[in-house]
């Protein structure tokens, strides 16, 4: 793929089209590990996979969007094609800004996932998936998250899936005076435990990591028991209410884990799912999954419509902002590199010049002043030309320059940078300078 020139293409499936089960269909073991995989299709030269509670998603950069498309089909194999939306480049732009501004989660404006989206981008940077085209697409949506929940009403009273999931059980079966159970010491795990405390008679605390669980019964304010693990079982009978968020590919509950337990309440945010659908064959065990969340969230959406109106309006201007932005960086690579190949000509045809005449000090500086002038007034007007093509998305003119003027460019450039393009120090300094004022003018 010519650097600075590939498109993205984008694969998502979350609750509000899946089922829990075809959610967890597409579930990852890792994001890191799902990012690698996709890096291993040859067509695909950056990647990255974002997957919370209620979505699995994907994006790939490639040359053009059909090979990336048939690497998200492959990607996403088990999935049906009724729950899958794919999305072109300017889609997956502009849905990623949506998505890190919570406008796309159960609970709109919910602060966890503009953290996930940030922690998804550096799985895939480790992973090596992250280059120009997703490391722009990527921060701006980080930008745009935190705008939205500086700038707007949008995560006003801090409501989060977990939340949801506390009121969930408590208009079923009510909270107040029970002893609960929270399964998970990540960031929904205390986030549960923080929003049961005040509420509930004793509550229980358990994770594979003992240390973690200590950690999160400490810190919240109630009467707490940290259990390890496996010994779940051995509470469950005790705790009426139970709230499961763990990060376990595998279930960490069993039917034999409730089984004579008496009357339970189970909510089950985990993706995927830490309860097996057989425990809901019990009569007296209760289980609630994001299936059920999403008529507890339908208030939520109500109250911050018009925060969300703002946001959308937010993001209008940053999307457009952020396709300006890759337009000018196209075309500052392709005019980089126009520079770069014509120096290198002048250079040598200078230097084969003056070792075939006897010239002082001021001679050869009048010649190769005559040199630069030529090559900068050569190239004054195809750098106009390239900064039309950018802005009217003329990219067979963009391409079709890369491939005269080197497309490896810039791989060792040790000179100034504009809007992320190295330009060597001996090609700056014989750069009009209106047109390297042109290459920075935002």
């Amino acid at each position: 793929m010519t650097v600075g020139t590939g498109v993205i293409s984008g694969a998502s499936v979350d609750i509000d089209r899946a089922t829990v089960d075809e959610l967890e269909a597409a579930s990852v073991e890792s994001q890191r590990a799902a990012v690698e995989r996709l890096l291993s299709v040859p067509a695909v030269e950056e990647a990255y996979v974002l997957q919370t509670c209620n979505r699995v998603e994907a994006y790939v950069v490639t040359s053009d969007g059909p090979d990336g498309r048939a690497a998200l089909d492959v990607f996403f194999d088990a999935v049906s094609e009724d729950v899958l939306v794919e999305l072109g480049h300017e889609e997956s732009l502009r849905h990623l800004m949506r998505v890190a501004a919570g406008l796309e989660s159960i609970v709109v404006g919910e602060d966890q996932i503009l953290g996930q989206v940030s922690t998804a981008y550096e799985d895939a940077l480790a992973a090596g998936g992250i280059g120009r085209i997703l490391e722009a697409g990527v921060t701006k949506a980080v930008h745009v998250g935190e705008r939205a929940r500086t700038e707007t009403a949008i995560n006003e009273g801090s409501v989060s899936l977990a939340s949801a999931a506390v009121k969930l059980v408590d208009e079923e079966v009510g909270v107040d005076g029970t002893d609960a159970l929270v399964v998970g010491a990540g960031e929904m795990g205390r986030l549960a435990a923080q929003s049961l405390a005040p509420r509930v008679d004793h509550l229980y605390v358990a994770n594979r990591t003992t240390q973690r669980a200590v950690h999160l019964a400490d810190t919240v304010d109630a009467d707490a028991t940290v259990v390890d693990l496996d010994d779940v079982a051995g509470v469950v009978a005790d705790a009426a209410v139970v709230v499961t968020a763990t990060g376990s590919p595998d279930y960490v509950f069993e039917k034999s884990t409730v089984a004579g337990a008496g009357e339970t309440f189970v909510v089950d945010i985990a993706q995927p799912r830490d309860v097996p659908p057989t425990v809901t064959e019990l009569p007296d065990v209760t289980v609630r999954d994001l299936d059920a969340l999403k008529t507890v969230t339908d208030e939520n959406r109500a109250q911050r419509a018009e925060a969300a109106t703002v946001v959308e309006d937010m993001i209008d201007v940053e999307f457009d902002n952020l396709i300006a932005q890759y337009k000018r960086k196209r075309a500052d690579r392709v005019i980089s590199a126009m520079y770069e190949s014509a120096e290198r000509v002048k250079a040598q045809e200078v230097e084969t010049a003056l070792g075939r005449a006897d010239l002082d000090e001021d001679q050869r500086e009048v010649v190769e002043a005559m040199a630069d002038a030529i090559v900068n007034q050569l190239l004054a007007a195809p750098t106009k030309s390239l900064r039309d093509a950018a802005e009217e998305d003329d990219w067979s003119t963009i391409n079709t320059a890369l491939q005269l003027f080197d497309p490896e460019f810039g791989a060792e450039a040790d000179g100034d940078d504009v809007d992320g393009v190295e330009i060597p120090e001996h090609i700056r300094d014989q750069m009009p300078d209106a047109v390297f004022d042109q290459l920075g003018d935002d």
